[in-house]
């Protein structure tokens, strides 16, 4: 008797555990369908509220008075505001943040880029420009173009505001090479021009062609004059042919190329054994 008790209380038991589960697993789906819905239901009010919406310009050839840009100063301004053309007239909320940096960072000049939301409805753009090193020259089908380099080696196209940029000429720069190539020999000029120092004032042309063997066009007086420098001590070697330019000129007045890789001694080079 006593244990046919205890067996029926057992499964009452069961059962209470049994029901309290499945009205405890009912109130967590209950909840859980009610967050859902209620992320949906918000995330369509961010879609479809005008109060949201990034307002495009209010006539051809304006910009949208809510995105703002900052930061571009030789970067094409219309190509940046290219990449947000499709945005114009939508929700902020479906702005793709990250996608559009990366396009921005594609945008000639352009190095870093961010963009911010800021609700309800205005996106703040703010980019950093490369800054140019030297002038390089690129042929193509026999004509050869300006154009700027920076130290991490991408070409920039012509700046959209002209802007007389105080940079010397780079010679030894193939369009070819790949990018980290073309940026470590303009940070070899960049480190032979910090290393002259004062000295660097009448450069106008370096030739980083061979790497462990620079040359530099100097311009004395009426005339320029191309000294070959080797890989080491540039500064002690432009400053002894500076010292000796004087007597250099008097007794070789037709001199046309030097060869200072020797610190005892200056040499005159044959131009076509200049290259």
């Amino acid at each position: 008797m006593a244990r046919a008790s205890s067996e029926k209380k057992d499964r009452n038991n069961t059962r209470r555990a049994t029901a309290k589960f499945i009205l405890w697993a009912f109130v967590v789906c209950f909840v859980l369908f009610c967050a859902i819905w209620s992320v949906q239901q918000f995330e369509q009010f961010l879609i479809t509220d005008s109060r949201f919406t990034l307002p495009p310009p209010s006539d051809y050839g304006q910009e949208s008075p809510n995105l703002q840009i900052d930061g571009v100063q030789f970067a094409n301004r219309n190509q940046v505001l290219r990449v947000f053309a499709n945005d114009l007239g939508r929700s902020v909320y479906l702005l793709p943040l990250e996608d559009r940096r990366k396009t921005l960072l594609h945008v000639s000049w352009i190095k870093e880029a961010s963009i911010v939301r800021l609700w309800p409805n205005r996106v703040v753009v703010r980019v950093s420009e490369r800054r140019p090193a030297a002038f390089i020259a690129i042929e193509s089908e026999g004509i050869a173009r300006w154009s700027l380099i920076d130290s991490d080696g991408v070409i920039l196209e012509p700046p959209v505001r002209p802007h007389p940029f105080n940079l010397p000429m780079l010679r030894g720069v193939r369009i070819g090479e790949k990018v980290d190539v073309r940026g470590m020999r303009v940070r070899r000029m960049q480190y032979l021009l910090r290393e002259l120092g004062p000295l660097a004032d009448n450069i106008s042309e370096i030739d980083v062609s061979d790497l462990d063997d620079l040359k530099v066009t100097e311009k004395m007086q009426d005339h320029a004059i191309k000294l070959i420098l080797g890989d080491r001590n540039f500064r002690s070697r432009v400053q002894n042919f500076v010292d000796r330019y004087p007597d250099i000129r008097k007794r070789m007045p037709d001199a046309k190329v030097l060869d200072l890789r020797l610190d005892d001694r200056i040499t005159v080079q044959e131009a076509r054994n200049a290259g």
